[in-house]
């Protein structure tokens, strides 16, 4: 799946650096391709410069050099991958066309098809190829009147103008830019082939300030939604309610000893519940049940968030590693981290993958 707000069209890539924009941490991942095999050459995890505002395009161009410096010189084209802070992402009924048409419409009508005025943004839409195709016509064309559902991504064109700026500046080519939400179902459908296919099941993305939800029904998107809630207000939820520090608190909550187990709970309680709600509207909506939910990001790390979510939920939980059909070649040094730190790197390994 690709929301690509820019795009170089290079035909084919053997190396991608991808890089997961983070509010607290930002991830970076080396991925190489040779035919349909995927190998994770190296990664790399920064404290990200500023929490509370934009990166301006010097403070990023400084950020990807020294990325570029603990990746290596092979990996040049790079993606970012862009926050829900930063993009606008959608599910609507579109009118079928090509993409290209579908765009410009977008850009002269958000408001009639995504319900607020988007000026100066870039717009990109994808569909299901296979749904798409079961409605072409026999000599190729797409019928007009008929709808579709189409995954819609924005961001505001200066924004992408400042990222290429930075690349740039990095010595690096821009290659992609896409919204954060795609990483997770890119990578799942690689890690977890059988599930992402066949099954109906929610990716939970526990960020820095916000938790994503994306519900799969046999690898279409049903749902995805954002709560405002993260590993940020857990942390200080935690710190507040034991009256310790804020640094205290994070290392407790990934660590967990078991006394701060109602502290913790207690802290999880209020995203549980919005999750559970999301969930309940889904399968009401559709009259289907979720089977499972996939946990990913720095906070799922915690063994008891995991458990807690999944009382809640009521619904098996699961922390995924989408490193898991991946090759390795890291460098030594680095081959001890990467199942501690995989779930950390699930959008920086599908905005790489949707780059191939």
């Amino acid at each position: 799946m690709g929301l690509p707000f820019k795009n170089s069209h290079a035909r084919k890539r053997e190396h991608v650096l991808a890089v997961d924009l983070g509010a607290r941490t930002t991830k970076a991942v080396h991925l190489q391709r040779r035919g349909d095999k995927f190998t994770l050459v190296n990664f790399a995890l920064l404290d990200t410069p500023v929490h509370d505002k934009a990166l301006s395009a010097e403070t990023l161009a400084d950020l990807l050099k020294e990325i570029g410096r603990q990746i290596g010189p092979r990996a040049k084209q790079v993606t970012l991958a862009i926050g829900v802070g930063d993009t606008v992402f959608k599910q609507v009924d579109l009118p079928l066309m090509p993409l290209a048409d579908m765009r410009q419409m977008l850009k002269f009508n958000a408001k009639n098809y995504l319900q607020q005025d988007l000026p100066d943004h870039v717009f990109d839409c994808h569909m299901s190829l296979a749904n798409l195709t079961l409605k072409q016509t026999e000599g190729g064309r797409v019928p007009t009147g008929q709808k579709h559902k189409v995954l819609v991504g924005a961001a505001k064109r200066q924004s992408i103008e400042d990222l290429q700026s930075a690349i740039r500046s990095a010595g690096l080519l821009a290659d992609q830019v896409v919204p954060s939400l795609i990483g997770p179902v890119n990578a799942f459908e690689l890690a977890e082939p059988d599930a992402f296919g066949r099954d109906i099941v929610a990716l939970v993305e526990l960020g820095f300030r916000n938790t994503s939800i994306i519900i799969l029904n046999a690898g279409e998107i049903s749902l995805h939604r954002v709560v405002a809630i993260g590993g940020d207000q857990l942390t200080h939820s935690l710190a507040e309610s034991m009256s310790i520090s804020y640094q205290e608190a994070e290392s407790i909550k990934v660590g967990m000893a078991t006394e701060v187990q109602q502290n913790l709970e207690t802290a999880v309680h209020p995203l549980g519940r919005e999750l559970r709600a999301l969930v309940d509207f889904f399968e009401n909506q559709q009259d289907k049940a979720v089977s499972k939910v996939f946990l990913s990001g720095g906070t799922a790390r915690s063994e008891l968030i995991v458990q807690f979510l999944q009382n809640e939920l009521m619904v098996p939980c699961e922390l995924w590693s989408p490193a898991k059909t991946l090759a390795l070649s890291l460098p030594p040094e680095r081959m001890g981290e990467i199942e501690q730190v995989a779930p950390q790197l699930s959008v920086a390994i599908g905005a790489a993958i949707s780059s191939f």
